[in-house]
């Protein structure tokens, strides 16, 4: 009888160790890996459309309701009815506003994913967050008053929190680790094209303002929230929870699911993590390492989100067309998402192409706070530019987390951990685009994200060569395990 070897896993895992051929028989295990790799590609396709069409389009709808704040917040200004003049609210008021919304996502990512991995399915927990923040932005069209808005925004950000972790680590459970990044990256470049059709809603929106007697703002977030809560029945009745609960795999495809995540982690382990493993998750130098990188990419990010149409505005572009002009930069950034993430993940050089993305995207920054801020033409190409950093590589930063964390059981806390930075980061973004520095082309906000986007390059290379270490010397897990790290 042939021998068999087991692929790398757990020990704490409930699953039984899966089987690939031993490698006695060079040839006979050749063709058996290339049978095995096959059959792996072929379930791939079949999880990818069954699975990512749906994970791409809820997070369209989740960076639609976190950015349209951005877009009503200039949108029919020349006549007075955008968001901030129809509620007497400042240029402070708003920031405060997008702050506040951000630390509702650094407070409550963590305690989401432990509910989602401890308590409540996938499919419920995350329908039950998107139908809550829709009905909460179809709320926010009734607004009058700056506290009003204030409060809404709170609980749309304590809602969504846990949105995003919680579809990384649903894509951990079902996907091997170098197959993550780049459906990570069809994930998070819908975000690009959330920005892209959000900008193109917005100018569609603005041409109806008045009717009905509401403002073009309103008409926005009504639109954008009814959209949200009928997509919440699709995660209900359509998301497959674990590879043991779906109804469309047979038995072998179900045993063939699980055993082929034991390959450096991944899949659904019931077991809880020792007090070591989640210390060293959460305040190890090498995770704080990854946290603080986070926080720096976010910046860049946080300006995208909430500040695009300021800052195309601000080129001497009317309220109405700066919402159509910013579509490229985010179309720009979701192709570079996607080519980055794949040739990331195929060449297992997560770091390497971090830093080339940042330092491309730092760059545009850069130029653009050293241009003439009267060179609208030239400040422009500088912002598509800038889409190359920040948003394409975080799928590759995220998985390159969730890799290396210091135990296979704290994955889920790390990703959560690793996205509740973004919160800190948005909060940072949302007090550099100074409105008094709107007629010098806004040098604050294009420095400091320009720093941002270098200061990662630093860091990735910096934790490439450190993993690169770790693997020459032997260096186990919390759990005393062997690993092999991700760089």
């Amino acid at each position: 009888m042939e021998k068999s070897v087991p692929i790398e896993h757990h020990e704490n895992s409930s699953h039984e160790k899966a089987i690939i051929p031993s490698p006695s028989d060079e040839s006979t295990h050749s063709l058996d890996l290339v049978e095995y790799e096959k059959r792996n590609r072929a379930f791939n396709r079949r999880l990818d459309l069954r699975i990512l069409p749906l994970c791409c389009w809820v997070y369209l709808l989740n960076f639609l309701d976190r950015g349209n704040i951005g877009n009503s917040k200039v949108l029919n200004s020349e006549t007075g009815d955008d968001l901030l003049q129809q509620t007497g609210m400042t240029a402070d008021d708003y920031a405060i506003t997008v702050t506040l919304f951000s630390l509702a996502y650094a407070l409550f990512e963590v305690p989401s994913n432990y509910v989602m991995k401890h308590w409540v399915r996938p499919s419920l927990w995350l329908a039950f967050l998107l139908f809550a923040w829709g009905a909460l932005t179809i709320g926010t069209a009734g607004v009058h008053n700056y506290a009003t808005v204030v409060t809404l925004r709170f609980f749309i950000g304590v809602f969504e929190a846990g949105f995003f972790p919680g579809i990384v680590y649903f894509i951990t459970v079902w996907y091997r680790y170098n197959e993550r990044a780049v459906r990570i990256a069809c994930v998070v470049g819908f975000c690009n094209l959330a920005g892209a059709f959000g900008g193109a809603i917005a100018y569609g929106v603005g041409h109806i303002n008045g009717k009905g007697g509401l403002q073009g703002f309103r008409w926005l977030f009504i639109i954008e929230g009814i959209i949200t809560l009928l997509s919440a029945l699709l995660l209900l009745f359509f998301l497959p929870d674990y590879p043991a609960r779906a109804k469309w795999l047979n038995p072998s495809d179900k045993q063939f699911a699980e055993d082929r995540l034991k390959e450096r982690g991944g899949g659904y382990l019931r077991n809880h993590a020792s007090k070591r493993e989640v210390r060293e998750t959460f305040i190890s130098p090498r995770m704080l390492c990854h946290y603080i990188a986070y926080v720096a990419d976010v910046v860049p990010q946080g300006s995208f989100t909430f500040f695009t149409p300021t800052i195309v505005k601000g080129l001497g572009y009317t309220s109405i067309h700066a919402q159509l002009l910013t579509v490229p930069p985010w179309c720009v950034g979701f192709c570079v998402a996607i080519s980055l993430s794949y040739s990331a993940d195929r060449f297992n050089a997560r770091g390497l192409h971090i830093a080339i993305a940042s330092i491309a995207g730092a760059t545009g920054w850069l130029a653009a706070g050293l241009l003439p801020h009267d060179a609208y033409v030239s400040r422009y190409g500088c912002l598509c530019l800038a889409a190359c950093g920040a948003f394409p590589v975080a799928p590759s930063m995220t998985n390159w987390v969730a890799c290396n964390t210091p135990s296979l059981l704290t994955i889920p806390f790390a990703i959560a951990l690793n996205n509740s930075c973004a919160g800190i980061g948005q909060i940072i973004a949302q007090w550099i685009w100074k409105a008094g520095e709107a007629d010098r082309g806004y040098p604050t906000g294009n420095f400091t994200c320009a720093a941002c986007g270098y200061f990662v390059a630093a860091m990735a290379l910096g934790l490439r060569w450190h993993y690169g270490r770790m693997n020459k010397n032997g260096v186990p897990d919390a759990g005393g395990n062997p690993r092999v790290w991700a760089y």
